[in-house]
């Protein structure tokens, strides 16, 4: 179900050096040379870039000789409705570039729009919307310090249906504008290359 998730080794990297909560369940972090997989938002120290392999479902993690993190406990379910959110976050994921409304999305899991919020919200601690945000942000962030493409066609390559709700989210969430971000991104790369 989630395997067809649009995120890239160095997103999902970028994920886990973030200790990132809203990927949990979407995918895990195994450690080669401990034989150790974790969830996204795992606290433990990180391992070396090398030694890391992703999966998507942790019954693969367990194929592959894996086991499960004693600290953040990636096989323990922490309520009923995590298989519900899992599902939320992964169509949010693989559709973040399209309109979406809360209808939509309350559609995809058969549920009323209301009671999808809620229980959304009970796990997550924000609303569909907010999460969707985020991911398109956190998308938008990826292209600013990875391609040459405009401002403006970011916006709408990662769902935004306009440049001002855009310049908006982007600020409220990373602390710059698209613009700042970019420079400072770029400026990082080139001292990351000086060491």
């Amino acid at each position: 179900m989630t395997s067809g998730l649009n995120l890239t080794f160095e997103e999902m990297w970028e994920k886990i050096m973030a200790c990132d909560r809203k990927y949990d369940g979407l995918f895990f972090t195994a450690v080669k040379t401990t034989k150790i997989y974790c969830r996204p938002s795992c606290r433990s120290r990180k391992p070396k870039k090398i030694n890391v392999e992703f999966f998507y479902d942790m019954k693969e993690a367990e194929k592959a000789g894996y086991r499960p993190c004693k600290r953040c406990q990636p096989e323990a379910a922490h309520s009923p409705q995590v298989e519900l959110v899992k599902n939320v976050k992964a169509f949010l994921l693989n559709h973040y570039k399209q309109k979406l409304e809360l209808q939509d999305i309350a559609a995809h899991v058969g549920l009323s729009a209301y009671y999808l919020e809620r229980v959304f919200k009970q796990e997550t601690q924000e609303t569909p919307r907010t999460y969707l945000e985020k991911i398109r942000v956190d998308k938008a962030a990826y292209l600013l310090a990875t391609t040459d493409r405009t401002n403006l066609e970011i916006c709408y390559e990662v769902g935004f249906q306009s440049s001002s709700s855009f310049y908006k989210a982007f600020r409220s969430l990373k602390k710059f504008s698209p613009s700042e971000f970019r420079t400072l991104a770029v400026m990082d790369g080139h001292h990351e290359l000086d060491r």
